[in-house]
């Protein structure tokens, strides 16, 4: 469905929202990739937040605050940034060993 949507409407919003949904369906390594790729939204939280969200998913817990952060720090919405708050604590208080296994 997002390829049809980027295709009506190529903009930087539905390729993040379609890299996001690439990454649920193929696995975060494939969602991070289509991620990192993207240009144009460095001052955009939800693609810090996105990547987070994948690298934190992989165990990359160290990458993943660091990507929180870059989404706290661009935010203003104060539900947001609860939230954001709250994953970088999980972050601190997990390992990768008790983290949910990667979806292949």
């Amino acid at each position: 469905m997002y390829d049809g949507l980027v295709e009506l409407a190529p903009t930087s919003i539905f390729r993040l929202n379609r890299a996001v949904a690439y990454g649920m369906a193929y696995g975060p390594p494939a969602g991070l990739e289509r991620i990192n790729a993207l240009e144009g939204l460095d001052d955009y939280h939800l693609l810090h937040a996105a990547r987070a969200d994948m690298l934190r998913r992989l165990g990359k817990l160290t990458e993943a605050k660091a990507a929180y952060g870059a989404a706290l720090e661009l935010t203003d919405n104060d539900s947001e940034r609860r939230y954001l708050e709250r994953r970088i604590g999980e972050c601190h208080s997990q390992s990768p060993a008790r983290l949910p296994p990667p979806l292949s």
